[in-house]
């Protein structure tokens, strides 16, 4: 289905396509009339649905801001995992036949990978994921079209080490992750980097009706914290047959999947013993995306909601800046208008941006997450994470934030 669409259909829409003209008034002409093409790939439902939709929100918000601000035209898509592999392929097969060059997704570790080896990398598709952490991403034989804005689990493990061992002085530790390579990876990065005992590593399955076993072993041996590795939807469940069947008393560490306000409310318990790691916003471009975002959503962005307006706004720099609709250029100028060397690029100065890539100006964006700056195999150099906790009543609070370099 193809058809004009207003600013609301394409932040609200899903499974639609839009074409929005934004002719307007900023820029020095180097567009000249060009359409710029970007898919979208988020999970609106599923087990990352209530994060995937204000990821959703973020990732086509940077049209909406360069609506009559720029001489591009915006062509846009947005299609659901439904936080499936499966069906994230069949929803990325219809970005592709649609003609989309770049797109800002997947998600879930699991569905990135299943989408990059299955759709995109064999049609020379570019995707730029906002959310996927998974190591195993590194070492995708992909064509230099794979692409994150979050960092690696491999930095998270030490993060959530750190915090173990130093914040909550556990000397042991039991993992419970989602037995997928988001979880299997983070687990191991933690326990690699760990300095104290793993007493047990367990896997459990998404969308289980209760984790009363897997809770029983690992917490048989009495650990110092327990670091949970999943999804919400599992979350809730878990946590429900915590509290139910245990004093709630210990401490327990969980990961930017389960990094949701709505979380204790949904298990009905204020979690107060739950603290949690995840990739913080700390570009220069912060409090910009913030307000934009308040303004546009009247709520708060969340987690890898800065990681997904800067994944699109890097896709659409690189696509101006490579001229045409074609994966493989847009690829070889990812890193060329995000690192460092060029005139500074932010998500306020976005349609500037665009018109000095078009007209060949050497550029580096600046992003609302962080620097955005990429290495060859399209992972961040260097990255902020935050420790936060649940507050009483609802909400996130941030903790401490603690900067890591690959």
């Amino acid at each position: 289905m193809s058809h004009d669409i207003n600013r609301r259909d394409v932040l609200r829409g899903l499974g639609v396509t839009g074409t929005v003209a934004v002719a307007g008034c900023a820029g020095g002409g180097g567009g000249g009339g060009r359409t710029l093409k970007q898919g979208v790939l988020q999970p609106i439902s599923g087990g990352l649905g209530n994060l995937g939709k204000p990821i959703r929100d973020a990732a086509v918000l940077p049209f909406t801001l360069l609506e009559g601000n720029t001489e591009f035209t915006i062509d846009s898509q947005v299609e659901d995992t439904q936080t499936d592999p499966n069906a994230g392929q069949t929803a990325a097969s219809s970005l592709v036949d649609a003609g989309y060059p770049a797109v800002t997704g997947a998600a879930s570790s699991e569905v990135t990978i299943q989408v990059a080896e299955n759709v995109l990398i064999p049609n020379s598709i570019v995707g730029c994921s906002p959310a996927s952490t998974s190591p195993a991403i590194t070492d995708l034989d992909d064509n230099n079209l794979i692409w994150r804005t979050p960092p690696t689990d491999a930095l998270q493990g030490q993060v959530l080490a750190q915090v173990a061992s130093d914040n909550i002085g556990a000397s042991t530790a039991a993992t419970m992750y989602v037995n997928n390579s988001y979880g299997q990876l983070l687990s191991e990065s933690f326990a690699s980097a760990y300095g104290g005992t793993i007493q047990n590593e367990v896997s459990f399955p998404k969308g289980a009706s209760s984790y009363s076993s897997q809770l029983s072993q690992a917490l048989s041996d009495d650990p110092g914290v327990v670091i949970v590795i999943g999804y919400p939807e599992s979350g809730i469940q878990l946590f429900r047959d915590y509290y139910s069947g245990y004093d709630g008393s210990k401490p327990f560490l969980v990961t930017d999947g389960l990094q949701d306000s709505d979380l204790p409310s949904d298990v009905g318990n204020a979690m107060t013993n739950v603290g949690g790691s995840a990739p913080s916003a700390a570009g220069p471009g912060e409090e910009f995306f913030v307000t934009e975002y308040q303004n546009e959503y009247d709520a708060e962005p969340g987690v890898f909601t800065s990681q997904a307006f800067d994944a699109t706004a890097v896709c659409l720099l690189a696509n101006a800046a490579a001229g045409e609709n074609s994966g493989p250029a847009i690829a070889e100028q990812m890193q060329a208008v995000a690192n460092p060397g060029g005139e500074e690029v932010t998500p306020s100065t976005l349609a500037d941006g665009l018109a000095m890539a078009a007209e060949g100006t050497e550029i580096q964006y600046q992003g609302a997450s962080s620097a955005v700056d990429f290495d060859s195999n399209g992972d961040l150099k260097a990255a902020t994470y935050e420790l936060f906790g649940f507050q009483e009543g609802g909400g996130i609070e941030t903790i401490e934030e603690i900067a890591f370099s690959a």
